[in-house]
């Protein structure tokens, strides 16, 4: 049959010598952080030019975020095309560690821009957002991650997930208090809070509790809402920019709704499943219904020996 033949022949190809880095995990999560620190020097630029890099400190997350995605490039071509191990292994653990001090350096330089001072639920809205930089610091924890639990463990796929966990929960507490000191003037404003919450709820659970493929297939509905959420919530601060005055586009940017901020979603999403992929061979098969992820999974592993939870 011509399905049958389509299926065999995309069997073929995934499993092509020459793609064996699609397949490295270790990879997916390396490139991920590299990107995203990368992504970081752009907002980083956005966010502080609202004062104009008022004070010397504020450079430290930008030049971080410039120098360290080049570096990371460079461990990544010695490791996957040199072979070289033990670079790789020490430099990542110098970026990651360097990278979960930015990110806790940030938190209490945001704090005290204001909250120190009144110490008040109000201040703590009203102030920088101070869980922005705890996303170097879950990027450096993804960093020492890689390199200290076995790649293709169900530890090491829970560890994934357990980190986009985090991202969601840090998405929720951005978005009830980016939009609390705005007294939500739009309803659709809490779309965010709620879907943030819902990611959250989800995603916890085969951190906890055994669970089957199937519930893999409803959290893949919940990340593909979870990425549609991110993109709508793009537009509207696209939009809400548009509208503002201002004397350019980017004055908009700098001092209106920040554009990025919802892009956190789709990204979490990317996380979050590399993860669950991970984490499939380690997970029983539902019966008789079976999985649509764990089919995809068999099709692309046909020579794995699936069903081996751990």
């Amino acid at each position: 049959m011509p399905t049958s033949r389509l299926l065999v022949r995309l069997q073929s190809i995934v499993a092509d010598p020459r793609l064996k880095w699609a397949h490295d995990p270790q990879l997916w999560v390396e490139l991920f952080v590299t990107t995203n620190l990368a992504i970081l020097a752009a907002d980083i630029y956005i966010a502080h030019s609202v004062n104009h890099f008022q004070k010397a400190a504020e450079y430290i997350p930008l030049y971080f975020s410039i120098g360290a995605p080049v570096v990371l490039v460079v461990m990544i071509g010695l490791r996957w095309i040199g072979h070289f191990e033990s670079p790789w292994r020490d430099v990542g653990y110098t970026l990651g560690w360097l990278s979960v001090l930015v990110g806790l350096g940030g938190v209490l330089y945001h704090l005290e821009s204001r909250f120190f001072l009144d110490r008040t639920l109000k201040s703590l809205t009203y102030a920088a957002p101070f869980a922005a930089p705890l996303a170097y610091t879950g990027l450096g924890f993804l960093l020492l991650m890689n390199r200290m639990v076995a790649a293709r463990s169900a530890e090491w796929a829970r560890w994934v997930i357990f980190l986009a966990l985090g991202g969601f929960f840090g998405n929720f507490v951005l978005s009830l208090t980016d939009h609390a000191s705005n007294g939500f003037f739009a309803k659709t404003e809490w779309i965010p809070v709620i879907s943030s919450a819902l990611a959250t709820g989800f995603l916890i659970v085969p951190l906890v509790l055994t669970v089957t493929r199937r519930f893999m297939d409803v959290c893949l509905v919940v990340m593909l809402t979870q990425a549609f959420v991110g993109v709508l919530g793009f537009w509207f601060h696209i939009q809400a920019n548009l509208v503002e005055p201002g004397y350019g586009l980017f004055d908009r940017l700098v001092n209106g709704a920040p554009p990025m901020a919802p892009l956190l979603f789709p990204n979490l999403v990317g996380l979050a499943l590399i993860g669950m992929w991970a984490l499939l061979p380690h997970l029983e098969e539902a019966r008789p219904v079976r999985s649509w992820l764990g089919a995809t999974y068999d099709c692309a592993h046909p020579g794995d020996e699936l069903g081996t939870r751990s």
